[in-house]
């Protein structure tokens, strides 16, 4: 039987899917907490990690509210299973921006047919940044 946890990320991620028949959550327990390896069609796997892998951060960041509630740390792997079912993992992973890695900024792919933002793009990127530095102070 599934526990809340994997019953909570399934249901998230069958509402977004093309094919809800094909999404399993495992679960496991080691030393860092509790474990959730995702596995679904490999035409969805863009579909749940999404743009810049906002959709995947949405989700870990609803796993770590639920882990507040119940007293555990999750973390949420999720498993490219391609065509040939050969299992890849999809990591987030956090760069540094661009100034302070000394890097060139990569220029942004224009986009046609844009809705207008009400706030500027640098008062958004603020915000972001103060509500993710919000959550990292959180010892969860």
């Amino acid at each position: 039987m599934a526990t809340i946890d994997q019953q909570f990320v399934e249901y998230i991620v069958k509402t977004l899917v093309n094919n809800p028949d094909k999404v399993s959550v495992e679960r496991k327990i080691d030393e860092k907490g509790v474990l959730l390896s995702l596995t679904v069609d490999p035409e969805d796997v863009g579909r749940v990690i999404g743009k810049r892998g906002v959709t995947a951060q949405s989700i870990r960041m609803l796993l770590r509210a639920l882990g507040t509630k119940q007293d555990a740390r999750y973390n949420l792997k999720i498993v490219n299973t391609d065509e040939e079912g050969e299992a890849r993992e999809h990591k987030h992973e956090h760069k540094e921006p661009a100034a302070e890695a000394h890097e060139e900024p990569a220029e942004a792919p224009e986009i046609e047919d844009e809705e207008p933002v009400e706030n500027s793009p640098s008062e958004l990127a603020e915000k972001t940044r103060a509500e993710l530095a919000d959550l990292d102070d959180l010892d969860i």
